[in-house]
């Protein structure tokens, strides 16, 4: 089977920033077509604006993909542009901490919405055009959805309440939309990682740089890894080398989740 997914239309979202901007550009350069989304269009312009790739070969498209008059209109976009979607990275994903003592603080429910919900939607929206485009093909899978999701999922950390259970629901949304989907030839699947240089990890190391150290010392390959090191396992779920795969939660993390959770802090 081939790794290639050279000449397919890929939507990205959470693509201006970390590993959902070192997907699409992954994407770019292994011949697919891309739609950058984010809420972020200063940092879209700025990240694609120089970009020495094509531009025919990619869109950007600035908007709040938790409305979602703003998710149809995405879909819009793609289909004006490249008349076809055959892959959709859900990256778009927030991390804040919580108290979960706290019943005033409403970082849950911001959460859910945010790392469930969006992606959810998107889901719901793009296999649905994934479908009509498949009418009158018989063979053959005919659309891949990868979800980005987080160990936190497994781990349990109280400082990271809300960041747990949305991504443990994403993880189970996964699953049921892969049943869901899978008499329509359209695979879902996950991607669960630890500690990558994201954004938001780096953040939070400017404010709290003891914690390099402790994700290091608890990770078994001894580092935190890059962005792009995402890249390559959602490349093989978005390709015909995985034609026989949903449903199922990859783990990229350097061995981290092997390691006692109480020992270990879940950023």
């Amino acid at each position: 089977m081939s790794f290639s997914i050279a000449g397919k239309t890929a939507i990205v979202t959470g693509a201006a920033n970390g590993v959902g901007l070192a997907i699409g550009r992954h994407f770019l350069a292994e011949g697919a077509n891309v739609v950058f989304a984010d809420m972020d269009e200063e940092r879209l312009v700025k990240e694609l604006g120089s970009s020495k790739v094509e531009p025919e070969l990619y869109r950007t498209f600035a908007c709040d993909l938790r409305q979602k008059l703003s998710i149809n209109n995405l879909l819009s976009m793609t289909i004006d542009s490249f008349e076809r979607v055959d892959i959709l990275v859900n990256a778009s994903r927030q991390l804040i901490t919580s108290d979960p003592l706290n019943p005033k603080e409403d970082q849950v429910e911001t959460l859910l919405q945010q790392n469930l919900m969006t992606s959810l939607r998107l889901t719901q929206a793009i296999s649905k055009r994934m479908i009509k485009q498949a009418e009158g093909q018989n063979s053959g899978y005919v659309g891949s959805i990868i979800n980005l999701s987080s160990i936190a999922a497994r781990r349990a950390n109280p400082d990271l309440l809300g960041y747990s259970i949305s991504t443990a629901a994403l993880d189970q949304m996964t699953r049921s939309m892969a049943v869901a989907l899978a008499p329509h030839r359209i695979r879902v699947n996950a991607v669960a990682f630890g500690s990558v240089m994201s954004a938001s990890l780096k953040r939070e190391l400017r404010e709290h740089d003891e914690y390099r150290s402790d994700i290091i010392d608890n990770t078994p390959l001894g580092r935190i890894a890059g962005p792009g090191e995402v890249s390559d396992a959602v490349q093989y779920l978005a390709s015909d080398a995985s034609s026989f795969v949903t449903g199922q939660i990859i783990t990229v993390d350097g061995g981290r989740t092997l390691i006692d959770p109480v020992t270990s802090p879940a950023h």
